[in-house]
């Protein structure tokens, strides 16, 4: 047993939603007192970095309503039911880009919010990709814009904050990594 573990000794289930379970924990602390931990469920995203052939990096443009703005981002979702990560970017790459790719290499897996919340998200990098003659269908609720930009490009946005997210965050300066090598 961690010497820092909390024992849970009751579960409220709060809500259960199309993307998120909220849930609330009676927990016993290490030092033996009760505390109470509130709990988001989430089944795991991926993110892609996809680069074109002329070295651009694909993004999409989406309104985020929990911060009531547009965001410039990588192509990402939400990993479905039995779904593997690796499937789940593809599909996600083709519904929301036209892009598809049968080449992924997986660069990283991190938590989003460990302090309230058990999201994994997998970030893969293609430089293999290919438009589809017919493109996939979306989610019907998801309106976004393509767009391709340099890593320069993609740097600026950074500093303007249009690219404000951990996982395109994490992408540009990993894709700055591998350029500085």
């Amino acid at each position: 047993m961690n010497k820092f573990q909390e024992k849970t000794i009751h579960t409220e289930h709060i809500y259960q939603g199309k993307v998120i379970q909220v849930q609330v924990d009676e927990v016993i602390l290490p030092n033996g007192e009760y505390s109470k931990r509130e709990l988001v469920n989430h089944p795991g995203a991926v993110a892609v970095i996809a680069i074109t052939k002329e070295n651009k990096i694909v993004f999409v443009e989406q309104y985020r309503k929990p911060l009531e703005r547009s965001l410039v981002e990588i192509p990402a979702g939400k990993i479905e039911e039995d779904e593997q990560p690796a499937v789940t970017a593809i599909r996600e790459l083709e519904e929301e880009t036209g892009y598809t790719t049968n080449e992924l290499t997986l660069v990283t897996s991190f938590f989003t919010s460990p302090g309230f919340a058990d999201e994994l998200v997998h970030i893969y990098l293609t430089d293999q990709i290919e438009k589809l003659d017919v493109p996939i269908e979306g989610d019907d609720d998801e309106f976004i814009e393509v767009m391709e930009l340099s890593l320069s490009e993609a740097q600026k946005y950074v500093e303007d904050k249009r690219i404000h997210d951990a996982k395109t965050n994490y992408a540009i300066l990993y894709l700055q990594t591998l350029e500085m090598k």
